[in-house]
């Protein structure tokens, strides 16, 4: 099987399996117990999260640890607009985010909440001069992912953040999800950050929010004491230690993971240009990593019919959304419906091998060639 679909998850690397299996067998005991093994899991717990504290450049306290991305950005989003429900009912965010963003805020708007959705220019990136037309007094937040998880576009967070300067009553969040581990993140720049080790080689089932120390969240899940009071439930120390990993991985590793990936985009590209019926859907302002494609004329479910006869796994869309409709954010960039439902997502990794290129393309010729004839 030729695996092609790294923006929707990536292995656990042996590193991170190791320091989890190893913390598991030496800490078995609850970090909130009072008794000796419940204080060396809970002094372990502070020391590793101090450790990924420093990696983050961040203080200790503003590190929330969740279930996953998905956890942390329903947290974040309605945490803080329930916590500043005061300021304003107004939220402002885009049609390029991730289903646990949108369906947050279609909840909120069930509730009273009013959202606008600011435009899309042609490039991938929100449209700044709209951002400032739609901003309000009772704007209480924006939401803006740091890069979306179909073209991969790298959104202007250091140029929104300063827009929002001006709008004292109105938090920042950004899902970097799909950005940390594939650009640099400036942690610093929103109120709210979210993100999961799962897109960099750590594990499934673990997020995290990173809130600036000021900023108050109304918890979502209570009952018992944590980590931190804005979110209860046994603090995952395991969890805690294999994400410090895969952080500390991530940086180490950086550029040269990134390299292998920009080499890997260039040899795609540079291939799919000889299919006059494939468009290339992400922008010049996308990671390397993630190459959104049409073929004229076909659609994308058949695409990836065609394309797993041959054991090659692509996506179409994020993998926590519908198929079967337009991709908005391609429908955005290029305002072609038909060319929103034929487009499918091609996601690389460093761990992409030679071999495996060859054999996608092996299987993406036949595959095109048999769509042009249906």
């Amino acid at each position: 099987m030729i695996y092609l679909d790294y923006a929707a998850n990536t292995p656990a690397s042996e590193e991170v399996l190791k320091v989890y299996l190893e913390t598991e067998q030496q800490f078995i005991a609850n970090p909130n117990s009072s008794h000796p093994l419940g204080i060396l899991a809970k002094e372990r717990l502070t020391e590793v999260t101090k450790e990924l504290a420093t990696l983050l450049k961040v203080e200790p306290e503003q590190i929330i640890p969740t279930s996953g991305a998905s956890e942390a950005n329903n947290l974040a989003i309605k945490g803080i607009t329930y916590g500043y429900r005061e300021n304003g009912r107004h939220i402002i965010s885009t049609c390029l985010e991730h289903p646990s963003v949108s369906g947050s805020l279609t909840f909120l708007q069930s509730l009273g909440y009013e959202i606008d959705l600011v435009d899309i220019l042609p490039n991938g990136q929100v449209d700044l001069e709209h951002l400032k037309e739609l901003l309000r007094k009772d704007t209480v937040l924006v939401s803006i992912c740091t890069v979306d998880s179909e073209l991969g576009t790298v959104q202007p967070i250091k140029e929104i953040a300063k827009i929002l300067e001006s709008y004292e009553n109105c938090f920042f969040h950004t899902d970097a999800t799909q950005g940390f581990g594939k650009i640099e993140v400036d942690l610093s720049l929103a109120d709210l950050t979210t993100f999961t080790p799962h897109k960099f080689y750590g594990l499934n089932g673990t997020g995290v929010l990173v809130k600036k120390k000021d900023v108050v969240l109304l918890p979502q899940i209570h009952g018992g004491s944590s980590t931190t009071i804005y979110r209860s439930g046994t603090p995952m120390l395991s969890n805690v230690v294999a994400l410090t990993e895969a952080v500390n991985l991530s940086l180490e590793h950086y550029e040269d993971r990134l390299n292998r990936v920009v080499s890997l985009r260039k040899q795609f590209e540079s291939k799919l240009s000889k299919y006059p019926n494939v468009r290339i859907n992400s922008t010049e302002c996308g990671v390397p990593h993630i190459l959104n494609i049409s073929v004229k004329g076909v659609r994308a479910i058949t695409m990836k019919e065609h394309l797993e006869e041959y054991g090659i796994c692509i996506s179409i869309k994020s993998a926590c959304s519908a198929t079967m409709t337009p991709s908005r954010p391609v429908y955005a960039v290029t305002k072609d419906k038909k060319n929103a439902l034929s487009s499918f997502r091609i996601s690389l990794s460093h761990l992409t091998t030679e071999e495996e290129v060859e054999k996608f393309f092996e299987g993406f010729d036949a595959s095109y060639q048999k769509a042009m004839k249906n």
